[in-house]
């Protein structure tokens, strides 16, 4: 024996990081970073226990995300309000994603390109979107008993997918950057409105 103490008690590691991260934050910002991941619509009270708040709590701040644009609400099935990140709030985030990296000039390389790409894509299959080309696959081989034609690879209706949604996300960050440019160019001017 060499007369030291024993080791402590091994303390969940799980719960030890979620203390740090409710004395590092607020409830606030934990409901934000909680609902900024979710895509599907959720109860407050779901949201309150990831974010290890109150439901009063996560729903006082769920409504003040909604009435900032970050939340989409949809009622529930037994009357309640369901929440969920909104689409425009993740699109308005991976456009100013994309502006911090690429350059605006560059970015209207690229999306070049990648209409280019959806082009080729629409003319070797003959087809304009992935969701056809997998609707006519499928049908084909519903109705052809010796189905001989070579099947597409599930991985060319995901880059197709992909690429398409890129290039939505970077024609987003490319109409915010070019709004900026007025905004930033049409701020002395006087004349405040938006569609006049």
């Amino acid at each position: 024996m060499t007369g030291q103490p024993p080791p402590k008690e091994f303390a969940d590691v799980n719960e030890a990081v979620i203390e740090d991260w409710k004395a590092d934050t607020t409830p606030y910002e934990r409901i934000r970073h909680v609902i900024g991941h979710t895509y599907r619509p959720v109860s407050a009270a779901a949201v309150a226990d990831d974010a290890r708040t109150a439901p009063k709590t996560a729903r006082k701040h769920l409504n003040t995300l909604a009435d900032e644009g970050f939340v989409e609400t949809t009622p529930g099935e037994q009357g309640g309000t369901l929440y969920c990140r909104s689409p425009e709030s993740l699109v308005v985030e991976q456009a100013a994603d994309i502006l911090e990296d690429v350059p605006t000039d560059e970015l209207a390389t690229r999306i070049q390109e990648m209409r280019t790409q959806l082009t080729e894509y629409q003319g070797e299959f003959g087809v304009d979107s992935p969701e056809e080309l997998a609707i006519g696959q499928t049908n084909q081989v519903l109705t052809e008993d010796g189905y001989s034609q070579d099947k597409i690879d599930p991985e060319t209706i995901h880059e197709w997918k992909t690429l398409r949604r890129n290039l939505a996300f970077a024609n987003a960050a490319l109409a915010i950057a070019n709004a900026e440019q007025f905004v930033d160019g049409d701020h002395h001017t006087g004349d405040d409105s938006v569609l006049g």
